[in-house]
């Protein structure tokens, strides 16, 4: 396996025990809270085949409903996130392209482009796991602010570990 490989992996469990532990309960005005644990899928190499995406989203997603006694709900909207991913990156393809085996961070891309790629899926994460934890339309508007606030929240957390990460600053 290697090195690129054994950091996917053990990423995986660094994605998911700063969800469980750390954010589960960071919750700003009980209506902002940060699901750090996409970051994973939107930050895999962009030639990541669409299928592997889809069953890694669904296992990370599901190890997260276990603990956070959800019934499905981040699996499902995990496997969204990673459906989506794919389409949206070769929609937002740069002129040159992308390079092989870069991954979508903001050392290889730029603050501006992470943010386009990055903010409408955080979104469509934040949309479909909080609409489906309402049960539907009812309570409309405070399910659209925590879908907003929520979605500031995680951009900026994912933002400042990107900033954070070692060999991530852009030069």
């Amino acid at each position: 396996m290697s090195r690129a490989g054994i950091w996917q992996f053990l990423s995986f469990f660094i994605y998911l025990l700063a969800q469980v532990v750390l954010m589960k309960n960071l919750v700003l005005f009980n209506t902002a809270f940060c699901f750090i644990y996409i970051a994973f899928i939107l930050f895999l190499p962009i030639e990541t085949n669409i299928l592997l995406l889809m069953v890694l989203g669904f296992l990370l997603g599901f190890l997260v409903d276990i603990f956070y006694d959800s019934l499905g709900m981040h699996a499902s909207a995990l496997v969204l996130v990673a459906f989506v991913r794919n389409f949206w990156l070769s929609r937002i393809t740069p002129q040159g392209g992308y390079d092989a085996g870069e991954g979508p961070t903001l050392a290889a891309n730029g603050l501006q482009w992470i943010l386009i790629y990055t903010l409408p899926i955080i979104f469509i994460h934040h949309f479909a796991l909080f609409f489906t934890e309402a049960g539907g339309f009812g309570l409309v508007w405070y399910t659209l602010s925590k879908v907003f606030f929520s979605t500031i929240f995680t951009l900026l957390t994912i933002l400042l570990l990107q900033y954070m990460l070692p060999g991530q600053r852009r030069s």
